[in-house]
């Protein structure tokens, strides 16, 4: 493992999202890679909790925050990337494939004119292969499509922070049943990143332990292509696809996808409020696909 960078991660029990803050140790400059801003779908409440938890390292340790590193516009939580922003500082940044990502659901949602989906809403958007810096550490980005088009996995040193890409071996992966998802391509991402060397650090997004284990968030590029249930070496790409397709028929859609789409393609920010001064999230009825269990 890395001398030069510590990686702390912090576990939202009510969504399964582990976020991370990794730093630079000669510069003590950081990256917050996908923070959660906590929402109550029963009343509409949003609170901050889950960011305020990483708010608090950051000023514990004495960082300087450089950049809050999105992996995809998730839907199963809102993003905390513009509550971090405000208090810390730091570019809001992810794939540029994010443009894509808007413009499916600006129809959805039925967006206000204003929006454009041009990916403005962050200050960075990053392409495949571009490296960046974290302090004195050189990072680099890697688009890894499937999820979503916009799916982006982060290499810091010898970690990669892979976002829903791989969850851990015994969960699998991610689903490709969203729009703009495609399994073929996820099976193809998922070999960019097992194509790694052996004991490079793979750090997942999220994670749903059976009854008998706890909740873990690290694993290797070894572990997975010895015994991820999905795609450990030997299950081909046909066979893959033909296993994700028939499993996504039967999920049905996070709880949180349609409030938390709508904000995290705006990175963060809540819709622009009305005249009374509340801002609304959108429902769009009868929509995206119903799912049902066999």
């Amino acid at each position: 493992m890395s001398t030069r960078t510590t990686t702390q991660a912090f576990l939202d029990p009510t969504t399964g999202t582990v976020s991370y803050v990794v730093w630079d140790h000669a510069t003590r400059h950081a990256a917050v890679i996908d923070p959660v801003l906590d929402y109550d779908f029963k009343s509409g409440h949003t609170s901050t909790e889950s960011s305020d938890r990483v708010l608090a390292y950051v000023h514990e340790q004495s960082l300087h925050l450089e950049w809050i590193l999105e992996t995809h516009a998730h839907a199963d939580h809102l993003s905390g990337a513009y509550h971090l922003q405000e208090r810390l500082g730091g570019r809001i940044a992810i794939g540029e494939n994010i443009r894509q990502v808007q413009a499916t659901f600006r129809k959805i949602y039925n967006l206000e004119r204003s929006f454009l989906p041009d990916g403005g809403q962050f200050d960075h958007l990053f392409k495949d292969g571009e490296t960046f810096r974290i302090g004195a550490v050189e990072a680099t980005a890697l688009l890894v499509p499937g999820h979503t088009p916009a799916d982006m996995a982060y290499q810091v040193d010898d970690s990669v922070f892979v976002g829903d890409t791989l969850f851990m071996p015994d969960v699998g992966t991610a689903r490709a049943d969203f729009p703009g998802g495609d399994a073929r391509q996820l099976y193809r991402s998922i070999q960019r990143l097992l194509a790694l060397p052996p004991d490079t650090a793979l750090y997942v997004c999220h994670d749903y332990p059976p009854a008998s284990r706890e909740a873990r968030w690290q694993s290797s590029v070894a572990e997975q292509r010895a015994h991820n249930i999905h795609v450990r070496d030997g299950i081909s790409e046909d066979a893959f696809v033909a296993m994700r397709t028939a499993r996504d028929a039967t999920l049905g859609m996070p709880t949180l996808i349609l409030p938390s789409i709508q904000v995290n393609i705006r990175a963060g920010q809540l819709p622009p409020p009305d005249d009374n001064g509340i801002a609304y999230l959108r429902i769009p009825l009868n929509t995206l696909p119903l799912h049902k269990s066999p």
